[in-house]
């Protein structure tokens, strides 16, 4: 089932996740409506957070990048089937020169800047299956990786931009609160008037 994703302004987006167990009710379907929701959007990642439920629980798809020409043929093989649960996840290490990626958010509609993350991080978490991995991943899967991963300590990729950016873009996220934007996908708005 395609869920209603939260708008910049939500409160919810600001929330640091809370740790669950495989005892969480209803994991599995939540998982697939979270699926369900991200592909519905077009999107390569979400984090609970993003559809009201602010638990440590992100899912990335990062297929779509399997051709695209900047990456190394041995990063596109890599992507072409990557597709990932995240739960309870904590980043152990980021390291490497940071580099600068022009990233988006379905929580954050129209707005895409350019952000400055490590190139390598390594972290634990557990599958869907409540299997322990510790791994450590680089280049353009990290970067969807930690962009998620900010999202269930309650940090948007806009927190990240300088005080002139912000400042670009103020306007523009009021209007996404207030629900005054065209989206081609399900969302749920802040601050958006209720038709009577």
């Amino acid at each position: 089932m395609i869920l209603p994703i939260l708008a910049y302004g939500d409160p919810v987006l600001r929330k640091k996740g809370e740790e669950i167990t495989s005892e969480y009710p209803k994991l599995d379907v939540l998982i697939e409506n979270m699926f369900d929701t991200m592909y519905g959007a077009r999107g390569i990642g979400l984090a609970a957070p993003q559809i009201g439920a602010p638990i440590r629980l992100f899912i990335v798809d990062a297929t779509p990048f399997d051709d695209d020409e900047t990456l190394s043929e041995a990063e596109r093989e890599f992507v072409s089937d990557f597709k990932r649960v995240f739960i309870n996840a904590k980043i152990i290490e980021e390291s490497g020169d940071e580099w600068i990626f022009n990233e988006g958010c379905l929580s954050i509609p129209d707005v895409n800047e350019d952000v400055f993350r490590q190139p390598k991080i390594t972290m634990e978490y557990y599958d869907e299956k409540f299997k322990k991995h510790t791994e450590t991943f680089d280049g353009i899967v990290a970067r969807i990786i930690q962009h998620e991963y900010d999202h269930i300590e309650g940090i948007l990729f806009t927190d990240k931009l300088s005080a002139l950016k912000k400042r670009l873009i103020k306007g523009k996220l009021a209007n996404i609160s207030k629900g005054n934007i065209d989206v081609s996908y399900r969302m749920r708005f802040p601050m958006a008037k209720k038709k009577r």
